[in-house]
């Protein structure tokens, strides 16, 4: 069940105070109207009636998609106390194949289901962002350039097909095609489907990379811990 709750807020310009509604908890089987809102961001932010300023609710929320078997845990501020992470990763182990995650801020929770709804394993896109970073940095003229695009943060955006924009579910033929910011400028790249096979083989031949049971926060700070 969805928990939706108001909260007062104050906006990013003109420090008016607002209500806003917050939801603390997603569930997409009650009100599957919200999955879309989490994927393009839109759930998140609020207009101020007095000066008309876009602002974005930060809290916490648990979301849920019980179709996809999904449970993303977005928490801006701090962790998830150990008894509570217990309680519901053996509830979720007991309904059978759920994916758990953590993320600290809405555009990982954006990218979360983005990755789970191409029918991709978000470990391996991991991985993918990772070579991809490699490859596209050697042609690099600089330290440092190379270094500020090494800590550039990569977003899988979408899966397409190969002679086609719009949107797929992962397979054969498949482009993923990643998001960054350099230079004050959003750019992409595109990334074959045979990247990503790899990455998964590598998965395969190295089970102890992949996360533990409960929620893991799984971004490039992670990967790198097991790369080391």
């Amino acid at each position: 069940m969805s928990i939706i709750n108001q909260a007062i807020a104050p906006c990013s310009k003109c420090g008016h105070q607002h209500t806003v509604t917050v939801y603390k908890s997603i569930n997409t089987a009650d009100n599957p109207e919200l999955k879309d809102k989490v994927r393009d961001g839109s759930l998140f932010l609020w207009e101020c009636p007095h000066c008309g300023q876009m602002n974005l609710a930060r809290y916490e929320t648990l979301y849920h998609d019980p179709a996809a078997k999904l449970m993303v845990w977005l928490m801006p501020e701090g962790d998830i106390s150990e008894t509570q992470m217990k309680a519901i990763t053996l509830h979720t182990k007991a309904m059978g194949g759920y994916t758990l995650r953590r993320v600290k801020d809405m555009g990982s929770l954006m990218e979360k289901v983005l990755v789970n709804d191409a029918g991709l394993d978000d470990v391996a896109v991991e991985m993918c962002k990772y070579v991809t970073k490699l490859e596209m940095v050697q042609k690099m003229v600089g330290q440092e350039q190379k270094d500020a695009f090494m800590a550039s943060v990569f977003h899988f955006y979408r899966c397409s097909s190969d002679d086609a924009g719009s949107e797929q579910k992962a397979g054969e033929g498949s482009l993923l095609t990643f998001m960054y910011g350099m230079d004050g400028q959003m750019m992409g790249v595109n990334v074959g489907w045979n990247v990503y096979q790899d990455c998964m083989g590598i998965l395969e031949r190295n089970p102890q990379m992949r996360p533990a049971e409960g929620f893991e926060l799984i971004d490039s700070a992670w990967l790198a811990s097991k790369l080391a």
